[in-house]
């Protein structure tokens, strides 16, 4: 393990980070918030840490970085990206403890959007900004951001990509990986110019449509509002942000392909097949759960059936309305959602679809295989046959997403909280969605939660950020041995 090239590179992307907050300093500057000079102190604090571990170390002449050292690159990033990303919260005084304004940094960053502000209306425009600016740094990853824009990264950034991109099958799209992260971040940016776009030809302020869009695109829930979405009450901008969060639910190098003029290239996914028919069966039950009993027309409860599936499913986590008050069966649902996921390769959490569709092939082989013992067949996902090893890795990562959940929900239990509270908290933070159910409802935040507590959520948004095995794998001794 070389440490000396591992904080190096950590400190490249702590000097990057600190240079992102010149947006919201500029923000901060044209609305004369009084947010500038705690952004100004956080942006020189940052970038001159970031330098202070960058320039004295000497990078060692290594063709590459090994798996092992990418993971950690990762997750010591990540839990930088935290800690600095704090600051231009409690330097402003819009958070008054460290604990505090850590969960609402990391909860930006992994895209989980659990929250411990209540008045946000009242908060500077430049903080704003820069909390809906890490969701949407996070959303692609910034790990990916710097192999992007750092030529040099590319030369052992595969290990950095497959330890950073969420899906079980790393997709390169680009004989180089520098190449394949630009890609991605170009693809990136046109939907959330695009959606910055509608959102304001429909009216929203310019300030809250490039909030909401940065916010959508990762899939992570902030607004600048206290109500979230319901506080626009319009199902012009609910209808814009649902189409966006599909979108967002979808793997990227699908939307790649389509601008590259593959027109088809969702109908033939197998994987976008089964989300989209997952997600339109569910919102058709909630709909016919809740029309008669919440909204007494059919137009209504379809347009918050949809928000709010999308919302929970994608891992998004925008509200539209109370959704702990309607009928059980819809809660339930929106539960199950919590755990299902979008699509791998995009910016949701949770499971994940493609996980579930190998989960549930392999178990009918299974069965097949005692009807027929001597049948010899594959699992096969768009025609081609799934290697052993992604088999291995995805029944893993299920077995260690409900152990880790089970663990999380017995610490939250033992420190006082309410079984629903417990409960819908990881399965909020662990599957990066946000809102939950009790005490971390629709209309309620996670600042009634004690700071142990916020401590054990905090790890578990970084497990469904970076996928468990990247987490996790830190804290095997194995992993420090020669």
């Amino acid at each position: 393990m070389r440490f000396r090239q591992i904080f190096r590179l950590i400190g490249i992307l702590i000097f990057f980070l600190g240079l992102s907050m010149i947006a919201p300093l500029l923000v901060s500057l044209w609305y004369s918030d009084g947010g500038f000079l705690p952004i100004l102190y956080s942006l020189a604090i940052t970038s001159g840490s970031g330098l202070v571990l960058f320039l004295p170390l000497k990078i060692e002449e290594y063709p590459s970085l090994s798996q092992r050292e990418g993971m950690a690159i990762v997750t010591l990033g990540w839990l930088s990206a935290g800690f600095f990303g704090s600051l231009p919260f409690l330097l402003s005084g819009s958070i008054s403890t460290f604990t505090e304004a850590y969960f609402e940094s990391i909860s930006g960053f992994t895209t989980t959007g659990a929250s411990v502000l209540s008045n946000i209306e009242s908060l500077p425009k430049g903080i704003l900004f820069w909390r809906s600016l890490t969701q949407w740094m996070g959303g692609m990853g910034i790990i990916v951001l710097s192999i992007a824009i750092l030529p040099f990264l590319g030369v052992g950034g595969m290990q950095l990509y497959k330890a950073e991109i969420p899906s079980p099958i790393v997709d390169k799209l680009r004989p180089r990986i520098s190449e394949t992260a630009k890609t991605l971040w170009k693809v990136y940016l046109l939907i959330t110019i695009l959606e910055i776009g509608l959102l304001f030809m429909g009216g929203m302020p310019l300030f809250d449509s490039i909030c909401h869009a940065f916010c959508t695109m990762p899939t992570g829930g902030f607004s600048t509002q206290s109500g979230s979405i319901a506080q626009y009450d319009s199902a012009y901008f609910e209808g814009i942000i649902t189409v966006f969060m599909v979108l967002a639910g979808v793997n990227f190098s699908l939307h790649f392909r389509f601008l590259k003029g593959d027109l088809t290239v969702f109908g033939r996914d197998p994987e976008c097949r089964v989300f989209l028919s997952i997600l339109a069966i569910l919102i058709l039950l909630v709909t016919v759960n809740i029309y008669g009993q919440v909204y007494h027309s059919v137009g209504n409860a379809f347009r918050h059936a949809a928000f709010q599936v999308t919302s929970i499913m994608t891992t998004t986590g925008f509200v539209t309305g109370d959704y702990a008050q309607w009928p059980g069966l819809s809660q339930i649902i929106l539960v199950l959602c919590m755990f299902i996921g979008a699509m791998a390769g995009s910016t949701g959490g949770a499971i994940k679809i493609m996980r579930i569709i190998l989960l549930v092939r392999h178990g009918y082989q299974e069965i097949f295989r005692l009807i027929h013992p001597h049948a010899v067949r594959s699992i096969k996902l768009g025609g081609k046959p799934v290697p052993a090893e992604v088999l291995n890795s995805v029944w893993g990562f299920f077995i260690l997403y409900l152990a880790l959940f089970i663990v999380a929900v017995v610490i939250m239990s033992s420190i006082g909280l309410d079984i629903l509270t417990s409960f819908a908290s990881v399965a909020a933070t662990i599957g990066n969605v946000g809102p939950g159910f009790g005490l971390v409802g629709p209309v309620n935040n996670y600042l009634s939660i004690p700071d142990l507590g916020k401590w054990v959520l905090i790890f578990c948004m970084l497990l469904g950020r970076l996928e468990i095995y990247t987490v996790i794998i830190l804290l095997a001794p194995a992993y420090w041995r020669k």
